[in-house]
């Protein structure tokens, strides 16, 4: 399970996509968890996802615990398969549930509410990094590399034994 949940690439694509979606979507878990930005802080988020949008308290909850930790845990690298798995679910629901009447977000306000493109985009960076992993500059990427030294008895890299004439051959 550690290994699916840790397993990553040596590209730097997926370092890209972790970074900005955890930089986009960490304003929007502060506005829920601590009123910052604006927002209502976490009575306020939770009054509204329970009162307003009428979702069970437990859903409401894991809604603001996912938007403000998956996307610091994103941007550290740390269980990116899990917290973009979750971010998915999250933006997915949203989708499902209240933005599914416009496409186009409300430029100029002549639609009841915003479109879906920015949930559909979160959700096609949450299931890139569900596939590739962490990339480069990770936690996921040093806890891979450390598991690997310890099954491989304890080298911390292991090295080819190759002769400097056969490389040059």
């Amino acid at each position: 399970m550690k290994q699916i949940l840790f397993a990553t690439t040596r590209s730097s694509a997926p370092l890209f996509l972790r970074l900005l979606l955890g930089i986009v979507l960490f304003p929007h878990g502060a506005q829920k968890l601590l009123g910052w930005f604006g927002g209502f802080a976490f009575e306020g988020s939770m009054g509204y996802f329970t009162g307003t949008v009428g979702l069970p308290w437990i859903v409401g909850f894991l809604v603001i615990l996912v938007e403000f930790f998956g996307p610091l845990f994103l941007i550290l690298g740390f269980a990116t398969r899990f917290w973009s798995l979750a971010i998915f679910f999250v933006m997915s629901g949203i989708v499902v549930t209240s933005m599914h009447d416009y496409f186009f977000m409300n430029w100029f306000g002549n639609q009841k509410s915003e479109g879906m493109e920015f949930f559909l985009l979160t959700i096609g960076m949450s299931l890139s990094l569900l596939v590739s992993g962490s990339g480069r500059w990770a936690v996921d990427r040093l806890l891979q590399r450390r598991a690997d030294a310890a099954r491989l008895g304890g080298a911390r890299f292991p090295v080819p034994e190759f002769s400097a004439q056969e490389l040059r051959a």
